[in-house]
This record gives C-alpha cells, sequence and structure tokens, in this order.
C-alpha cells in the first residue's frame, strides 16, 4: 500500500510521487506539496493568516 501524505503547509493531499520531502536536523520530516508552500514556510508565515490554506479558509469560516 502506497501511503499518501499531507503538505504540511497548505493541507493538501499529495499523490504518490510528487511533492517534496524535508527532514530538518532534529529529525522532524515535513511534506511539501509545491515551491511555494517550502517557500512561505522557510519564510515563517502561519499557515491560519494565508488565504489560501486549508487552515487559513477554516479560520475564516469558509469552510
Amino acid at each position: 500500500m502506497v501511503d499518501k501524505y499531507v503538505c504540511n503547509f497548505c493541507g493538501e493531499v499529495l499523490e504518490p510521487g510528487t511533492g517534496k520531502m524535508f527532514v530538518k536536523k532534529d529529525g522532524t520530516i515535513l511534506y511539501f506539496c509545491s515551491t511555494k508552500c517550502q517557500n512561505n514556510y522557510r519564510l515563517g508565515r502561519v499557515p491560519r493568516r494565508v488565504e489560501w490554506t486549508a487552515a487559513g479558509r477554516k479560520a475564516r469560516g469558509k469552510e
């Protein structure tokens, strides 16, 4: 069975064979669906404050 992962920034489900896996120095594993999500994470942006993420839509009451 192939594992399906969720993007750590936007909350989108990653299809097998796509996305990026980032391993931090402390051993935590982060999955990103695109460089857009990866760059926003590196900039220190909070997903709840970004409108197009699942957490941002939930915070605004859209979902």
